[in-house]
């Protein structure tokens, strides 16, 4: 028997799968431009450069709807992890996903209207919202005016530490991407998360 609730509405589906297109352009012409001329498969550095500076413009953009519509709809309130008794919240559901979800264990979480996210979804939402993404936001606005930088700082590039923050981060948000797509499938179904994030409802089993 399945429980069917509407957690995710409109706006926030089609920030969802723009921000996660956005995400897909950068990383792919991130790297190009990245490893350009040692690999000869990925996007021509100009067309790189191009695409990436739009997409990154735009993800800017798709961010301020997540952070307004976070704050006018009260969406913020399932990012917001509950101190009392996390330790032990969090250790159950990392062993649900590195062993009990491999025996037929029963999730330990269930979403519901007040709160949709896991703790560990919680925790790793929080710092890849309010903390990555705004970061490599401006970083790579900050890549935008190279010559506002000193030419050199300690020795190094001035915009050295800049760009490396960047990319790190660039690094950071393509390993989610990945963890994020596994652990998409670990609903009661491969295809429930996906299909819940498609069409806003979610089913708890």
């Amino acid at each position: 028997m399945t429980e069917r609730l509407y957690l995710y509405a409109l706006w926030l589906r089609i920030w969802h799968w723009g921000n996660a297109l956005l995400f897909l352009v950068l990383i792919l012409t991130g790297a190009s431009m990245h490893y350009a001329g040692e690999v000869g498969f990925l996007i021509p550095f100009g067309t790189a450069v191009a695409l990436h500076n739009f997409a990154g413009v735009t993800l800017t953009l798709l961010y301020l709807v997540f952070f307004l519509g976070n704050i006018l709809t009260g969406n913020y309130k399932h990012y917001l992890p509950k101190f009392r008794g996390m330790v032990t919240r969090l250790v159950r559901q990392t062993k649900y996903y590195l062993y009990g979800i491999f025996v037929g264990a029963p999730h330990p979480t269930h979403a519901t209207l007040e709160l949709k996210f896991n703790p560990l979804q919680q925790v790793t939402y929080l710092g890849i919202m309010y903390g990555l993404v705004p970061i490599i936001i401006a970083t790579g606005w900050a890549l935008f005016f190279p010559s506002e930088y000193p030419e050199k700082i300690l020795g190094a590039g001035g915009i050295w530490p800049v760009a490396v923050g960047h990319t790190l981060l660039g690094y950071f948000g393509a390993l989610f991407m990945v963890g994020h797509a596994y652990l998409g499938t670990t609903g009661h179904t491969p295809g429930a998360n996906f299909k819940g994030m498609w069409n806003g409802w979610h089913e708890n089993e």
